[in-house]
C-alpha cells in the first residue's frame, strides 16, 4: 500500500498505555500511596483505589490527535480512505449523507458501550457507540497465528470493521439484532454470517474505490484474499479441533468471505451485496 505521507483521520482515539487495559498490571508507587493514604483515613483501600482509578484522566483519548507510532498511523491513513470512499458513495449512490465512525486503539481490554473487551475479542465494531476497536497486536497476530503478512490484510480488517459501522447506519444491523431469542440459535448464526459476508463485500467496495486513488500496490487484493482464507469458520475450525460444524459458523467459509469480499471489489456498487436475498453465500 502506498500509504506513507497520506492524511491521517481525525476520528482516533488513543487509549493505549492510558491505564484502562494491561489486566493484573501493578499499581506502581502512586497506587501504594493510595492504599497509604486510605488506611490512615480508615478506608477500605480497593474501594478507595477503584475511585481514584475512576477519577483518574486517560491519556490521548480525544479524537484528533495522531498516533506518533508507525502502525498508529497507518490505521489512521487506512480509516481516513475509508471516510473518503464512504462519504462519496453514501451521497452519489444512496443519497444519503455518511456519519464517519471513531476507532479506538487500545492494548490488552478496553470498555465499550457493548462492554468490557479483551484483546483476545479481536477487531470488533461496537453499534452502542459507532465506534471501532483495535489492538495492533492483532497485526502480528495476522502475520503469525493466522500466516496473513502484508498491510493490506491490516487494513481488510479496518474495512472490514468499517463494513459494519455502515450496515448500522443503513439499519440492517438492528434489523439482525432483533431476531435474537425470536429464531433458534442456528438460524440466528446464519444471519451472522451473511451480516458478516456483507462486511467483507462492503470492504471490496471499498477497495475498488481505493484503488482509483492510486492507494493499492500490486498484491494488494492478495493480502486481502490471504486473509478473509485464513479467518473462513471452516478453516479456524479445522486447526483449532480439527473438526467442523457448519451450524455453529458466525461468519462464513474462507471461500464465502473471499468471494464477497471480490464482488465488492470487482463491482464497487454497494446495491449488489444484499447477501440476506442471495440464493446461495
Amino acid at each position: 500500500m502506498r500509504w506513507q505521507n497520506r492524511q491521517g483521520s481525525k476520528n482516533v482515539e488513543d487509549r493505549r498505555g492510558g491505564g484502562m487495559g494491561r489486566a493484573g498490571a501493578g499499581i506502581g508507587i502512586g497506587g501504594i500511596l493510595v492504599v497509604i493514604i486510605a488506611l490512615l483515613m480508615g478506608e477500605n483501600p480497593l474501594q478507595f483505589l477503584q475511585q481514584v482509578q475512576t477519577q483518574a484522566p486517560v491519556q490521548n483519548t480525544e479524537p484528533g490527535a495522531q498516533p506518533n507510532d508507525e502502525m498508529g498511523q497507518f490505521v489512521s491513513v487506512v480509516l481516513k480512505e475509508t471516510e473518503t470512499t464512504w462519504n462519496q458513495v453514501f451521497q452519489q449512490q444512496l443519497n444519503q449523507r455518511y456519519e464517519e465512525p471513531v476507532l479506538v486503539l487500545f492494548d490488552g481490554g478496553v470498555q465499550s458501550a457493548c462492554g468490557m473487551a479483551s484483546a483476545a475479542t479481536g477487531p470488533f465494531y461496537c453499534p452502542g457507540d459507532y465506534k471501532l476497536y483495535i489492538d495492533l497486536s492483532f497485526y502480528r497476530e495476522l502475520k503469525e497465528r493466522f500466516r496473513a503478512p502484508g498491510d493490506f490484510a491490516m487494513a481488510y480488517v479496518v474495512a472490514h470493521e468499517v463494513g459494519h459501522h455502515v450496515q448500522n447506519l443503513l439499519g440492517i444491523t438492528d434489523q439482525i439484532d432483533r431476531q435474537r431469542g425470536r429464531v433458534s440459535q442456528a438460524q440466528y448464526n446464519q444471519l451472522s454470517v451473511r451480516l458478516e459476508l456483507q462486511a467483507d463485500f462492503l470492504a471490496g467496495v471499498w477497495a475498488h474505490h481505493a484503488g482509483r486513488s492510486d492507494l493499492l500496490e500490486a498484491g494488494d487484493i492478495e493480502e486481502a484474499m490471504q486473509a478473509a482464507n485464513a479467518i473462513g469458520d471452516d478453516r479456524i475450525q479445522r486447526e483449532t479441533s480439527g473438526r467442523v460444524v457448519p451450524e455453529s459458523f458466525t461468519h462464513g467459509t474462507s471461500e464465502q468471505r473471499m468471494r464477497w469480499f471480490m464482488k465488492g471489489y470487482n463491482s464497487g456498487d454497494i446495491s449488489q451485496g444484499d447477501t440476506f436475498n442471495a440464493r446461495e453465500l
